[in-house]
């Protein structure tokens, strides 16, 4: 026992000693069979540079050699119109623990494209996911270096609805309408998509109804229940998910461990209608994070200038929110995968 114990220990250091030297390797997959792109960050040896990708700067080793970290694939889900810049800290971060982390952009749900935002993206989604873990395993420069029957999943906002479906729940469009029916004036950003704020005039008695109606149309009469599960992950964590389309019930006792984040003053997914609503009913699940001065963007890089005002509006930091805070939210993101992948 004494010399495995100090095997083990060796191998400890070892692992430390040679991620304290990597650095975040860069590199992209190409689309294939129709499914976008898929980014990777990765531990390499290779010398980081500056990188530039649109507004985000990153120190980065672009096409640099990959080495072992941990051993293990987290893949990031990101959320509607995105991209994995906005991403890119956790990712480093991350890559930093040992893991090797892959981004798909999302089809019909990206910054290139959105014409399939809402439930049509999401039924897309957890399926895309599985293939990326297929594409990382036909890559030569990963399949060697990583075990895929362990993988973790992380997702942020519609990523985390990917999340949520992955850890074994099942929603609704049909769910998704009466909800919307129920809690329209309450919940108007996570029903429409439209950063308007109602302020109790004429105009929004106009902006409800049209509104509604244009739910009704989309959404009337879709009663199916969707889910997709992946064997292949084993643990899950959902960043301030879309969530009041789901049958709680099914995410009461999650079929892999999940661990959840939530922002108290998030105006694009009211907490109580969403990531609220899981914590309440998930009583196994692990409470990663719960932001008090937290809006729906706490979880990305800091916002470029210049973003449309109705966006800003809905994903700039409320006042009094301090992103000291993300390294100890990022670090607990990687503990509950280190604590549930790892030997």
């Amino acid at each position: 026992m004494q010399h495995l114990l100090h095997s083990l220990l060796a191998a400890a250091v070892a692992l430390g000693s040679s991620l304290a030297q990597a650095s975040v390797g860069l590199t992209e997959l190409p689309p294939t069979a129709g499914d976008g792109p898929v980014t990777v960050f990765y531990p390499s040896s290779t010398d980081a540079t500056t990188v530039k990708r649109g507004p985000f700067t990153l120190i980065v080793a672009r096409q640099g050699v990959a080495v072992r970290g941990n051993g293990r694939l987290i893949v990031l889900s990101h959320g509607s119109g995105g991209s994995p810049w906005p991403q890119s800290d956790l990712a480093q971060h991350l890559v930093a623990a040992g893991f090797v982390v892959a981004m798909p952009e999302h089809a019909g749900d990206n910054w290139r494209d959105t014409g399939k935002i809402g439930p049509e993206s999401w039924k897309l989604r957890p399926p895309e996911v599985s293939r990326t873990i297929d594409a990382i395993g036909l890559d030569a420069r990963f399949a060697p270096l990583l075990d895929l029957t362990r993988v973790g999943m992380y997702g942020m906002s519609a990523g985390g609805h990917t999340a949520l479906t992955l850890a074994g729940g099942r929603w609704s469009e049909a769910r998704f309408l009466a909800h919307c029916e129920a809690h329209l004036e309450q919940d108007f950003a996570g029903c429409t998509g439209a950063a308007t704020e109602l302020k109790n005039n004429i105009w929004d008695g106009i902006k409800k109804a049209v509104a509604m109606f244009l739910l009704r149309w989309r959404f009337g009469g879709k009663q199916e229940w969707q889910g997709h599960t992946d064997p292949r992950i084993q643990a899950v964590v959902a960043g301030v998910p879309v969530a009041a389309d789901f049958d709680l019930g099914t995410l009461a006792a999650p079929i892999v461990p999940l661990g959840l984040i939530q922002a108290e003053r998030d105006q694009w997914l009211v907490p109580r209608f969403h990531s609220g609503a899981v914590i309440a009913v998930c009583k196994g699940c692990e409470t990663l994070a719960s932001l008090p001065t937290g809006g729906h963007g706490a979880l990305l890089a800091p916002l470029p200038p210049n973003l449309p005002a109705r966006i800003e509006r809905l994903l700039a930091d409320p006042p009094g929110f301090n992103r000291a805070e993300l390294p100890l939210v990022y670090q607990r993101i990687s503990g509950f995968f280190q604590k549930h992948l790892l030997p």
